[in-house]
């Protein structure tokens, strides 16, 4: 069968697309992230994807960045999981149109190889865009092979981002990295 695997980063396409491989299907990427920010960031990780496919022989399908798309979508909401969740759909629906386009049978997306996600709601969102769309979505935890994937990421020396990618986990994550470092304690003069 033909699959069509959105892919978030290079790290997290090489157990999805290897495994997909192994089951005998004929694997394509397609790389759309309108949610990354800033744009350097997405540059490292688009950067990451073209090198990773080169490694794997993989095609791989570069679709428009559009942040703007993702801020009107998203920005709106203030609940972290409806930002969550608002994300997922708009790029498994953008992934499940282009198979559908292209006349790929099914797709997934290495989204569920990730621990920080929620892959359990990423599979039913996939499971009703894919019948919408008249396309297979295949559910498969592939977090099984995420480390091995992430050291092999380190030997190709492929970028690793530090957060999801939005500027919502950009905020989370600079906040985190500032909580754990310690302050220096203010010696001002006082008078």
């Amino acid at each position: 069968m033909r699959v069509l695997l959105h892919i978030c980063c290079g790290p997290c396409a090489i157990y999805p697309a290897t495994f997909l491989r192994e089951q005998n299907h004929q694997v394509s990427g397609f790389f759309y992230n309108p949610n990354i920010h800033p744009y350097a960031e997405y540059r490292r990780r688009y950067e990451a994807v073209v090198a990773m496919s080169e490694r794997l022989d993989l095609d791989v399908i570069f679709h428009k960045y559009d942040f703007e798309d993702f801020l009107r979508r998203v920005s709106a909401l203030k609940d972290r999981r409806q930002q969550h969740e608002q994300c997922w759909r708009m790029r498994l629906a953008e992934t499940a149109r282009v198979a559908r386009e292209q006349k790929i049978e099914a797709f997934t997306t290495t989204l569920l190889s990730s621990p920080y996600q929620d892959i359990e709601a990423i599979g039913r969102l996939g499971r009703e865009i894919g019948a919408a769309a008249g396309v297979d979505f295949i559910f498969h935890n592939f977090r099984k092979g995420f480390a091995d994937a992430h050291r092999q990421s380190r030997e190709w020396k492929l970028y690793h981002q530090g957060y999801c990618g939005c500027l919502y986990s950009e905020k989370e994550s600079a906040d985190a990295r500032a909580k754990a470092i310690p302050k220096p304690e203010c010696k001002a003069k006082q008078e």
